[in-house]
């Protein structure tokens, strides 16, 4: 049985797709694992659809968590337009704790337009994967299909989603990442309306 939706640290993570634009240096998929510290198995069977994922949600009591998170073993963007209609169900039928998207804020590029007024409404915090001050360094360590272009998408995406999502935030993963990086990282975030999460790397 697929691992559509799991729990970790009080919030319900949700798992729709197992694509990826990136190859992330620190990502354990690279390393033969099937899941992570947050659940065994991660990688799905077939992309659930949208009922399926409601069959899942239907088993959950999402009364008791602090949030949802859209994230699993692939970039949620893929299957933007799903998560969108599942949010917008689950509102409908009250009851549906704050949203977060876990991205990594290519989804110019993936769906080929601008979604960030589509999160109005429907996402509460969106965390966007940084990784890196400089477009060099990004490529370097997210090592992205479409290379510098996948920067600058990241940037605009980020500072449009500002526009229309109460919190927006960007990680790093402090593996190799100096004081000194890290903190024009920080700067970086806030020119764009966001604040700077430095995330624990997860060795093997």
């Amino acid at each position: 049985m697929m691992t559509i939706t799991y729990e970790y640290e009080g919030a319900l993570y949700v798992n729709l797709t197992n694509r990826c634009d990136c190859a992330c240096v620190f990502c354990l998929r690279h390393n033969g694992h099937k899941g992570s510290i947050y659940a065994d198995d991660l990688w799905l069977e077939h992309e659930p659809t949208v009922d399926e994922a409601l069959a899942d949600f239907a088993t959950r009591d999402l009364a008791v968590y602090r949030e949802v998170v859209f994230c699993g073993f692939g970039e949620p963007i893929f299957r933007w337009d799903d998560i969108a209609r599942v949010i917008d169900r689950l509102k409908a039928q009250g009851g549906l704790p704050p949203v977060r998207i876990n991205t990594n804020g290519h989804a110019d590029l993936i769906l080929g337009r601008d979604i960030a007024p589509e999160l109005a409404g429907r996402v509460d915090t969106v965390s966007v994967s940084l990784n890196g001050s400089t477009a060099e360094e990004y490529r370097a360590v997210t090592q992205p299909r479409d290379g510098e272009a996948a920067w600058e998408a990241m940037l605009d995406f980020t500072r449009r989603a500002a526009r229309y999502v109460p919190k927006v935030v960007m990680t790093v993963v402090d593996k190799d990442k100096s004081p000194e990086e890290l903190e024009r990282c920080r700067a970086l975030a806030q020119s764009l309306g966001a604040t700077l999460r430095v995330r624990a790397y997860i060795p093997d």
